[in-house]
């Protein structure tokens, strides 16, 4: 079976293990894959992750993080940019997810960045996706 919309999937897996306190998750790796784990992992919504080599595309193993009583550091993980309806957003426009307290991952000229470091360094893009 074909995935139409792999960073769907990805947020889609990254939510539903962590609602169900699962340890670790496993996507299918690709550059922009790894490139939203990484965002995911300097602003601490995901403790570590390890890529996966093998004879196809690989995979990217994402350990959760859990802060006290056993609550996920994931409360909420929203797709935003759609296949069917693609949402760009110029650097004064770009939204601040829960008041600063989450984070919009944008695709720009310059690569993935999170929605503070794009309105820092005056560049819109896409929206790919918030998570708080």
């Amino acid at each position: 079976m074909s995935v139409t919309d792999p960073i769907a999937d990805m947020l889609t897996v990254l939510r539903n293990g962590s609602s169900a306190n699962k340890a670790v998750v496993e996507v299918k790796n690709s550059r922009l894959t790894e490139g939203i784990i990484k965002i995911f992992k300097t602003e601490n919504f995901i403790s570590n992750y390890k890529i996966i080599k093998d004879t196809k595309q690989g995979l990217v193993r994402i350990y959760l993080k859990y802060v006290k009583e056993g609550k996920p550091a994931i409360l909420g993980i929203k797709k935003i940019s759609k296949s069917g309806l693609r949402i760009y957003r110029k650097a004064e426009k770009i939204p601040k997810v829960y008041g600063g307290l989450g984070v919009a991952i944008v695709s720009t000229s310059k690569g993935l960045m999170t929605d503070s470091e794009a309105r820092d360094k005056k560049i819109g893009g896409e929206v790919i996706c918030y998570i708080w």
